[in-house]
Parts: structure tokens; C-alpha cells; sequence
């Protein structure tokens, strides 16, 4: 059921300054709290192109005595990233039974507002009851999805609830394994939402025996939560969708339970998919897509391992636009991802490949092959940010590595077991299970572990 705050938003927009910044659509953005003007936002899961590749430089590599650490918070529950635009970070989390989303100043991790709802969800696998997808940020407005599918628009300003929405509720929803993990994608005036229903009646996801209503993906009107429409018959995945420019048009690429499904992001109608899920029944697509080119790279980590698919969105509809250019075995899998996107650069892609920490190993393979260059084991599960020629690597244990970007050889440059005096005692800021991906924003690296959020300075400030 949508809920509308029209006449909430009406009388704060009239007490708003009139001296904001116009955005290109021309809505009014909040006022710019930077205290850094180099570099870029990070206002969405993965960064503005969902590839967690950063184009800021001049990041430290000396890391013997550690990052500066700028400040550091307690959170509650959840596995979010968080996002950052105009001054403002955003982190989602959960306390008690109230799901939270808090605004602070990026400079310096002061509360600005929050808003919070009650939640009584439960994990069927006994992990946290948290958040785990990260705020989507858009001009003068931030969005939140819970692990029970609760859809919210805020106002960045003061945290004013513009409109919600119980997805699961209106969609049929049947409660994931591992809770909704996949973040929203903001395309004009759509908000693109991975919902994936069930028709009414439908017995519990543990049967095996759920059926799709063909809502795998929902457009809302991103301004006032109306539906615009629904495309993609298949159930709900925990990867996130994507749209880009491909073949000179606009396309979206959704790794959906069952596979690949490729969408007209504006008439919202199917084009083509790509069958590729493990026969587990409780597998995981969790990875998104990795799109180069006219080529695109699906993985997962339950039995299939990855394909990489040259596909001709010219050849929609007619049987042929995939082509299989070569794809993992059931044994020695190239590339084998459990819930971290690989990272392409340069003709490679890194990426941590395997199911369980003690398997799980940091390699760099090659995109055009699938080869692997080196493999590096013993690091648990990690996720990657590229950034000036490396990658800071999170390991799930709480260790931050920095290592060359090269498909040489595992070239390691720097490590942190971050540590800081909390309650009068030294203690690890990122424990495990330190599962949100790193940001990088305006030179400052946000690293989220169990229960704790950090900042720290991997790119000094220019000199004044």
C-alpha cells in the first residue's frame, strides 16, 4: 500500500531557503555540506556506476602506521553500505526492533536527523536481522529498503517520510532465505526496484514450489512512489539491477533468481534472459552483472561458477542474442563469486571466488579467457574498490589490504587491522562479519563492520 506525506512535504518546502543548487531536471538539492570539494559522491550501492571503481587519486600507499581515522560510530544490526552525497552520509541499520536511517555530516559522523520504523523481521538462517541495502541518494531525496521489503522516500534535508510502500505486501512477496538485499536504481523519474512477487496463497520459499507473478522488477514513480510498471517473471535474487548506455540504446541487465534478464528501462518490457542458477534450492545470485563492451560476466558460487556472454541487443527476441564465449565447469572454477561483485579493469577482473571463507580466494582472471593469473588464499571473503591503480580490499574478518592492480602477480602494499579506544579500552572497529562494501568518497574510505562504522583519510586534502 502506497502512503503519501503530500501535504508534510507542501508545508516544509515552503520554510526551505530559496538559495539551493538546481539540479539538471531542476529540482531544488539541499544545501552542499562538504568540507572537501576534490573528488566525487558515492551515492549509491557500489558507486555512481554500480562498478565500485573510484577516478579520485592521490590515495596513500604507506600504510605502516595506518590511515588517519576521522571519526568512527556504533550502529545496530545489518550488513548496508552506506552512501554519500553533498556532505551527507547515510547509513541504514537496525536497533531493537526499529529499522533506522540516519543522516550525519560526512566530515565528521554528527547527527543530522533520522527516521525509523518497527520491524519484526527474522533471518531463516539465523544471520542479523538488519539492513543490508545501502541508501540510494537522489538530488532531494534518499531511499530505503528494509530486509522485509519496506520501501521509504525521505526528504535529505530532515529525514521527512515523502512516501512508502510494504513492498512484500503488495507484491506477494515470500520471504527470501537471507532477506532483501538488493538495492534500488534511479533511472529519470523511475526508481527500479527488484521486488519479485509470488500470486496470492503462495507457499513458503522452502518449498521450492513458488511461483513467479512476473514482478521481478517494479518502477515506481520515483517522486511519488505510483507504480509505473512491472516487468521480468521471476522471483527475487540478491543482486542489484543496472542500467546503461549498450549498443546505442539504454538498456537494464537484472541477475534474477533464475538468471539474466535483459529490459527496456522505459517501456519497462522484457527483452531477452540468460537461464543461469544453481539447482540448489537455496542458491544464491548475489553478484551483479559485470557488463564490458557488448559483453557480460554472471556469477555465482553454488555450483555454475561464472559465463561470460557476448550479447547482440540487436538480436532480441529471437533465440540468438546470447553467445557463450567461454564458462566455468562444475570442478576448478575461474571465478566462483558468493555475494561481492568482481571488478573489471583493464582486460582483468578481480574478484573473491568461493562459497565459505576458509575456500574463498582473492584472484585476478582474465575477462577474454577466463584464466587465472594468480590466486591469492587465506584472506576469508573480501570486497573490492578500485581506486588509482589499487584495490582496497575488506575482508570480512575486518582486515583492510591494499594491494597493485596488476594481473601479474598478488602484490600487496599495505594492511590495517584497524584499532581505536572505545569505553575506555582498544579495541577492533571492524569485527566480523564485515560484509558491506567499502566507499570512497572526497578522499575518505568508509568501512562498515559488525555493529561499527569508520572513516579514514586514503587521500590527503589539497594543500590550500
Amino acid at each position: 500500500m502506497l502512503r503519501a506525506a503530500g501535504l508534510l512535504l507542501a508545508a516544509a518546502l515552503a520554510t526551505e531557503p530559496a538559495d539551493r543548487a538546481v539540479a539538471a531536471d531542476g529540482e531544488t538539492l539541499p544545501p552542499d555540506l562538504r568540507t572537501r570539494t576534490d573528488g566525487i559522491d558515492w551515492p549509491a550501492f557500489l558507486g555512481p556506476n554500480r562498478d565500485s571503481k573510484s577516478p579520485e587519486t592521490g590515495i596513500r600507499t604507506d600504510w605502516a602506521k595506518g590511515l588517519p581515522l576521522l571519526w568512527h560510530l556504533e550502529l545496530g544490526e545489518g550488513y548496508a553500505a552506506p552512501s554519500v552525497a553533498r556532505g551527507r552520509l547515510f547509513y541504514f541499520t537496525r536497533y531493537r526492533d526499529r529499522a533506522r536511517l540516519v543522516a550525519v555530516r560526512a566530515g565528521n559522523g554528527k547527527e543530522l536527523w533520522r527516521s525509523e520504523y518497527p520491524t519484526d523481521y527474522e533471518d531463516y538462517y539465523g544471520y542479523d536481522g538488519g539492513p543490508r541495502t545501502a541508501p540510494l541518494i537522489d538530488g532531494p531525496r534518499v531511499y530505503s529498503v528494509g530486509a522485509a521489503g519496506f520501501l521509504r522516500c525521505h526528504r535529505i534535508v530532515d529525514g521527512a517520510v515523502l512516501w512508502e510502500r510494504d513492498v512484500h505486501a503488495d507484491y506477494g512477496v515470500q520471504q527470501n532465505f537471507f532477506g532483501v538485499a538488493s538495492s534500488p536504481w534511479i533511472e529519470g523519474d523511475l526508481l527500479i526496484v527488484a521486488v519479485g512477487g509470488s500470486p496470492p496463497e503462495a507457499p513458503n520459499i522452502h518449498s521450492g514450489r513458488v511461483k513467479p507473478n512476473g514482478t521481478a522488477l517494479v518502477a515506481f514513480d520515483k517522486r511519488t512512489g505510483e507504480e509505473r510498471y512491472r516487468v521480468g517473471d521471476d522471483l527475487a535474487s540478491y543482486a542489484s539491477p543496472i542500467v546503461m548506455d549498450y549498443g546505442g540504446r539504454r538498456l537494464g541487465f537484472h541477475f534474477a533468481r533464475s538468471g539474466l534478464i535483459v529490459f527496456d528501462p522505459k517501456a519497462g518490457r522484457e527483452l531477452d534472459r540468460f537461464d543461469w542458477r544453481a539447482r540448489r534450492l537455496t542458491s544464491v545470485n548475489a553478484a551483479n552483472p559485470v557488463i564490458v563492451g557488448n559483453q557480460v560476466l554472471l556469477t555465482e558460487s553454488y555450483e555454475k561458477g561464472a559465463v561470460l556472454l557476448e550479447y547482440d541487443a540487436a538480436s532480441e527476441g529471437d533465440g540468438g542474442a546470447f553467445r557463450s564465449i567461454w564458462q566455468d565447469g562444475p570442478r576448478n572454477q575461474s571465478i566462483a563469486a558468493h555475494w561481492n561483485t568482481p571488478v573489471y579493469h583493464e582486460g582483468v577482473v578481480y574478484v573473491s571466488s568461493g562459497e565459505k571463507s576458509p575456500n574463498a580466494e582473492l584472484r585476478a582472471v582474465d575477462w577474454a579467457t577466463g584464466e587465472i593469473h594468480w590466486s591469492q588464499p587465506r584472506l576469508a571473503r573480501t570486497q573490492l574498490l578500485y581506486v588509482d591503480g589499487h584495490f582496497v580490499v575488506h575482508s570480512e574478518v575486518g582486515d583492510l589490504l591494499l594491494i597493485r592492480a596488476t594481473p601479474e602477480s598478488y602484490q600487496q602494499v599495505g594492511h590495517i587491522r584497524l584499532r581505536a579506544e572505545v569505553d575506555g579500552r582498544e579495541v577492533d572497529l571492524l569485527r566480523y562479519p564485515a560484509w558491506a562494501a567499502p566507499v570512497l568518497s572526497h578522499g575518505v574510505l568508509y568501512a562498515r563492520g559488525r555493529n561499527r562504522l569508520a572513516a579514514l583519510e586514503l587521500i590527503p586534502p589539497p594543500a590550500p
